[in-house]
């Protein structure tokens, strides 16, 4: 073993001829510690970049490529009143989403399908068949908001936002237009930390960072994409340029 030039084999005879046993044991220990720092440290980095690691992870269903495609959502009437705007921000992160990434997808205009839920009473008691054709579009995609919140329950000083809902796919063509062609449950939460109280945090940043985790994991549904290998041990900050 050399370090810098020298040889480290040469070292206990030179320190003997010198009379220095305790210079020997403790230079000794001071390679030994080094070498093993090192590889800790190694060790430490090697791990960290698995934690960074993503793969690639295919569709769930890809079905809405090169195909006219509405986006249906609803929650019960108490969260709407609570939150007026949310089903426009969920639809519309959505469709944002799907249009960048699903090839070939005709999306109508989320204001259209608002404006068609207002305006068709009791539509969601319809057959699937009938809001396909009503809507006009070969696929529908339902979003069912379930629960919707930003704090434990029972405890408004500590922020933990959790955004559930089932989303089904409608096809006008399909086997059974009657019945959801397939249809998944998904749970966002944000933040990702426990214990974070009001004061660390406004209600605005934990709603849209809860927001835009439920349309990422929603949207991941349709499109080939990349997940990181970790999720709980994965940090976004060491990868700045990668928008997942």
């Amino acid at each position: 073993m050399r370090f810098r030039g020298f040889n480290l084999l040469l070292l206990p005879a030179i320190l003997l001829q010198a009379g220095c046993a305790a210079g020997l044991m403790s230079a000794l220990s001071a390679a030994l510690g080094a070498s093993q720092a090192g590889v800790i440290g190694a060790a430490g980095a090697a791990q960290n970049f698995d934690y960074q690691k993503l793969k690639e992870v295919l569709p769930r269903y890809d079905g809405l490529e090169h195909q006219t495609v509405a986006v249906v959502v609803e929650a019960p009437l108490d969260l709407q009143y609570l939150k007026p705007d949310l089903l426009d921000q969920i639809a519309g992160g959505l469709m944002a989403r799907l249009s960048e990434h699903v090839p070939g997808i005709s999306l109508m205009h989320p204001l259209h399908v608002r404006d068609w839920q207002f305006t068709t009473p009791q539509w969601n008691a319809l057959a699937f068949s009938e809001i396909a054709s009503e809507l006009n579009v070969d696929r529908v995609v339902l979003v069912d908001v379930q629960e919707f919140r930003l704090h434990p329950r029972g405890n408004r000083w500590l922020w933990e936002g959790v955004c559930r809902a089932s989303i089904g796919i409608i096809e006008r063509d399909g086997y059974d237009p009657d019945s959801y062609a397939d249809a998944w449950e998904v749970s966002a939460k944000f933040p990702d930390i426990d214990g974070l109280d009001r004061d660390s945090a406004s209600e605005w940043e934990v709603q849209t960072g809860l927001l835009a985790e439920f349309v990422k994991q929603s949207s991941w549904l349709f499109y080939t994409h990349l997940e990181p290998k970790h999720p709980d041990r994965y940090n976004p900050s060491m990868d700045p340029d990668l928008n997942l």
